[in-house]
């Protein structure tokens, strides 16, 4: 397993030699201390909600990246992180150092080797987790403690981003640990934005592309937990969720998987033809992109493809949504590329 101490950062390796040292000193860990959480309502309505690419291009092939300080600026900033991760493993002062930390996460790329590496720190992100469990069913989930445990889950979407600590997360089976909230199904803000921010980890796991991740994820209930938010959720909820089915489909191995028997093909194409349905109303273009490339890369699979010949959606024949996709080139070829693997014969969109 990888250590701070194999990388040439001097800090790095002085902060995790001090931080060993003083979490010894700290207090043990004990019930949760919830409150003071900042206001959800600005969160939802921020305009890159917990580092989520939901802009114009959702989980685009954008590079992103932590946002560069100044040099004079880093130093000082360092300490203040180091100072923040330890604070976490110290219950008294655990919500402040979420809410710090979450908000620096982009700041400083070491972020996650150093959250990946102290003691007991993971460990305190998970009682983070675990402890709103009974608050699930029936649904008392309030906004406060909602705040607090998405702030531990956007230091677990850090570590998930990261190249030397994502496999290192996968092994140790932490996705499994945001199952139950992805399993709600109440509407109300405190879980759907659990939702959100738990399928933002999913999210950053699968934008890689690194095969490893998906067969992870196929040994797990992700599909049906994504197909049933796809169906039901909010639209940005939809959004990540349809991106990470779209990425298990564009591995080979997810595509043969969802492929394999009649009944998974038909669970995924029965909720993208209800999308459709939804599209025609809403005209939501963001959704509607990953539809047609979800229908696109089905359409590689011959069986799948015989399939989408008699069930695939009529407004994706005719020119139902023409009109939204007017401005966007490369929606309009993906779907003249999808009709054309479908049927030589069947009207194309302009």
């Amino acid at each position: 397993m990888h250590s701070l101490a194999q990388h040439n950062n001097p800090q790095l390796q002085h902060y995790f030699q001090l931080q060993q040292a003083a979490t010894s000193a700290l207090a043990t860990p004990n019930q949760l201390n919830v409150g003071g959480a900042t206001n959800l309502n600005s969160q939802l309505h921020a305009p890159n909600l917990l580092g989520l690419p939901l802009g114009g291009d959702p989980w685009g092939t954008g590079t992103g990246g932590p946002i560069p300080l100044p040099m004079h600026h880093q130093k000082i900033e360092e300490e203040k992180i180091y100072s923040l991760v330890t604070e976490l493993t110290n219950p008294a002062n655990r919500e402040q150092a979420l809410v710090e930390l979450s908000k620096k996460r982009e700041q400083y790329e070491d972020l996650a080797l150093i959250l990946w590496h102290s003691f007991g720190v993971m460990a305190a992100l998970l009682q983070e987790i675990v402890s709103v469990y009974p608050l699930l069913s029936p649904p008392a989930l309030s906004g406060q403690i909602s705040n607090r445990v998405c702030n531990a889950l956007a230091l677990f979407q850090c570590v998930a981003s990261h190249s030397e600590t994502r496999g290192l997360f996968l092994n140790a089976h932490i996705p499994l640990f945001l199952y139950p909230f992805l399993n709600t199904t109440s509407k109300t803000r405190p879980f759907e934005y659990l939702r959100l921010t738990s399928l933002g980890v999913i999210g950053a796991l699968v934008k890689n592309d690194n095969p490893e991740v998906i067969s992870f994820l196929l040994s797990t209930e992700i599909i049906p937990l994504c197909l049933r938010i796809m169906e039901t959720g909010s639209e940005l909820s939809k959004t990540v969720a349809i991106f990470i089915v779209q990425k298990i489909l564009l591995d080979e191995m997810g595509l043969a998987y969802i492929c394999a028997t009649y009944e998974r093909f038909y669970a995924v194409g029965t909720v993208l033809s209800n999308m459709v349905n939804q599209l025609v109303e809403t005209q939501a273009v963001r959704l509607l992109k990953h539809v047609v490339r979800c229908y696109l890369r089905l359409s590689d699979n011959p069986r799948a493809r015989e399939a989408l010949r008699q069930c695939l959606p009529e407004p994706l024949r005719d020119a139902t949504f023409s009109q939204v996709l007017k401005d966007d080139i490369v929606t309009k070829r993906c779907l003249a590329a999808l009709l054309v693997n479908l049927s030589d014969n069947v009207v194309t969109t302009n």
